[in-house]
């Protein structure tokens, strides 16, 4: 039965490039295209997609999804955005936003079938991008960071198809929106990092952080290296 109903709003892909940080030239494939007409999905996502680091990108990082709906919300903070793939998106979407969706829900489009793996940890690059510095902050504060998904089956899809959530097989059902609360902003919260931990559709590279992080007993403060360049 389906949790929710949505449309897939564009398809983009982007090549390695420069952006420039104040005094600083940085390599980034964030700036991405829509691509016209149907495109073809692997379990490694749209061929052609680069990533600049070996942590991005692999089966449990295959696309990045991101809900349009949040697109008015930076715009009020004054961003100027394109009209898709403004935070680096492979898959602009509307109607499965952060709080629908859970860990290990299905989502079908077109002839391909994605697993909801692990939430975003937002960058300094969009800070770069778009030349505010807090955007980073702002970002995992708001819950709007879009979220990343596996391939389960491969297939085709193009701006336009309609999408179908379905809830996958956890028993405890984390939604995006808390698995994100959890990773990026309450650092400290061992028991929330254990619950996400139980999920056993939970991405690799998240489930490596919290698992150091309750054997630390948590994890206090910002992770600097991550939203901050400077």
């Amino acid at each position: 039965m389906p949790i929710a109903q949505g449309t897939l709003i564009a398809v983009s892909s982007g090549r390695k490039g420069l952006i420039s940080h104040g005094s600083r030239t940085i390599e980034t494939a964030f700036v991405k295209t829509p691509i016209d007409g149907p495109v073809k999905i692997s379990p490694l996502g749209i061929e052609g997609d680069e990533h600049v680091y070996e942590h991005h990108g692999g089966p449990d990082m295959a696309l990045l999804l991101y809900p349009s709906e949040h697109y008015s919300y930076w715009r009020e903070l004054g961003l100027q955005l394109p009209a898709v793939a403004a935070m680096a998106e492979n898959l602009t979407t509307e109607g499965v936003k952060e709080t629908d969706v859970a860990i290990g829900d299905f989502i079908a489009i077109g002839s391909a079938v994605l697993q909801v793996a692990q939430p975003r940890s937002p960058c300094y690059k969009l800070a770069a991008r778009f030349a505010r510095k807090s955007l980073p902050v702002e970002m995992q504060t708001t819950g709007y960071t879009g979220y990343l998904v596996r391939v389960i089956e491969p297939g085709v899809c193009e701006a336009g198809d309609a999408l179908t959530l379905e809830a996958g097989t956890a028993a405890d059902r984390i939604s995006i929106a808390d698995a994100g609360r959890i990773l990026n902003v309450d650092r400290h919260d061992v028991e929330g990092a254990q619950r996400l931990l139980s999920v056993a559709e939970l991405g690799e590279t998240v489930r490596n952080t919290l698992t150091a992080r309750v054997a630390a007993g948590g994890q206090r403060g910002e992770d600097v290296d991550r939203l901050y360049l400077d």
